[in-house]
């Protein structure tokens, strides 16, 4: 159970709140509830925003998202409460506008985390009696001690962030490394040597992106290392010794990896993986399944990250307004039971290809049903992250997006042949001092 982080809330947001707080005096849900009873008198509909507006040809997953909310749509059209896809690309934006302004959107699918000025405020509905009441807990999966804040759950994410390492196999035959030797850390840096020896346009890995990766994995595989990750970031954190050397291995095989090889977006290089074949690891998520080119599907395996580690979170997800109707909230809940049934959850894995929340389904079967080599690679690479020995958050939910930038940055900037790195981590350490306040 995660306890409820302390965030700094801008003066502008503060006034908001207050002036929220007064005007609420008293039962303020009922008051909330009173304005959506007026609008129900009207034409009582179900607001959905979601991030899913790329053309088909941009993102074939985005139709297939649309098209399993519309379908839901279609099967409640003639209820008492209309449900209504918004396609946007400011989801999290319009979600902070009407926080500030003491409110919340009927449902959306959050981008980044539930302010926390909204669980504050309580505009956000807890999930969690109803998962509860619903028997929906293996449906849900890791939401549901992921996305526990205090005994309440107010998001459902319908995907797994998940991520573990993908290889070449012909650039490890080459370089006569063996699976075997990336099951270390100690067996990984030795790897990464041989394959640098081999020269051409042959490298390593991915830095940059990748090295925070890498960094929030190799914290996993120690225990005072993932007592770290389990709770926000302090100075006690900063000056831990397993952050110190977890941080300088990683940008040591970063410098020796080298700087050609490091882009704040692992987007920028996947072709290298992918299609060119010239990188022997990619620290990524399982979802670069459909990424890989035809004729490297025989060559590029999945597994997981030294020590027997994966990485998989629940993240943000769909979020529900406490102020809605009865009849909407109805409608609401029995949206998020079909985002994470077997049905939709199906079609997240094969067609979405993406890891989905629902522990319940056979990824194998339903892989070899497909006949689909990129899905039978995503279920290969979901059941390792699945069957870790250590399966731990990424970082980014747990110490907040400017803190992973930070290091992202200063891995970078270790990644250029002559940088001291003590010099940097210490810089990096005040960095981090002034961040957290």
């Amino acid at each position: 159970m995660k306890k409820m982080k302390a965030r700094v809330i801008s003066t502008a947001l503060a006034v908001a709140m207050g002036t929220t707080a007064l005007a609420g005096c008293g039962d303020s849900k009922e008051a909330k509830g009173t304005a959506k009873e007026k609008k129900e008198n009207a034409e009582a509909v179900l607001e959905f925003y979601h991030g899913y507006y790329h053309e088909e040809s941009e993102w074939p997953a985005a139709k297939v998202m649309r098209d399993i909310y519309e379908e839901f749509a279609k099967s409640h059209a003639d209820g008492k409460v209309k449900f209504k896809p918004i396609a946007v690309e400011n989801r999290d934006d319009i979600v902070s506008s009407q926080v500030a302004g003491g409110s919340f959107p009927d449902l959306v699918d959050c981008g980044t985390a539930v302010p926390q000025a909204a669980i504050a405020q309580e505009l956000v509905l807890d999930m969690k009696p109803y998962i509860d009441e619903n028997n929906l807990k293996d449906a849900v999966g890791l939401n549901y001690t992921q996305n526990d804040i205090d005994g309440h759950i107010y998001s459902v994410h319908d995907q797994m962030e998940s991520r573990g390492m993908w290889y070449n196999q012909e650039i490890l035959d080459q370089a006569g490394v063996t699976l075997e030797d990336l099951s270390t850390w100690d067996g990984y840096e030795a790897a990464m040597e041989k394959v640098r020896a081999l020269g051409g346009d042959t490298y390593g890995y991915a830095a940059g992106q990748g090295s925070i990766i890498m960094f929030n994995a190799m914290l996993a595989s120690t225990e005072e290392g993932r007592e770290l990750l389990e709770s926000e970031m302090t100075q006690k954190t900063i000056e831990s010794k397993t952050f110190e050397e977890a941080f300088k291995r990683v940008a040591k095989m970063d410098q020796a990896n080298g700087s050609d090889h490091t882009v704040e977006d692992l987007g920028n290089v996947m072709d290298d993986f992918n299609k060119k074949g010239t990188m022997a690891v990619l620290p990524n998520g399982v979802w670069n399944a459909s990424g890989i080119d035809e004729s490297m599907v025989e060559k590029i395996q999945p597994t997981i990250f030294p020590e027997n580690v994966a990485l998989s979170s629940a993240g943000s997800g769909l979020t529900i307004s406490s102020g809605l109707s009865a009849e909407e909230e109805k409608l609401a809940l029995e949206f998020i039971k079909y985002m994470t049934s077997e049905e939709v959850q199906s079609k997240i894995f094969t067609e979405v290809q993406a890891n989905p929340c629902n522990t319940t389904l056979d990824l194998n079967k339903l892989a070899e049903e497909s006949g689909n080599a990129a899905t039978i690679k995503l279920a290969e690479a979901c059941t390792l992250v699945n069957d870790a020995e250590y399966i731990a958050e990424d970082l980014n939910y747990v110490w907040g997006s400017d803190v992973r930038t930070s290091m992202i940055n200063a891995l970078m900037e270790c990644a250029v042949s002559g940088t001291d790195i003590d010099s940097r981590f210490e810089q990096l350490q005040k960095e981090l001092t002034a961040l957290i306040g």
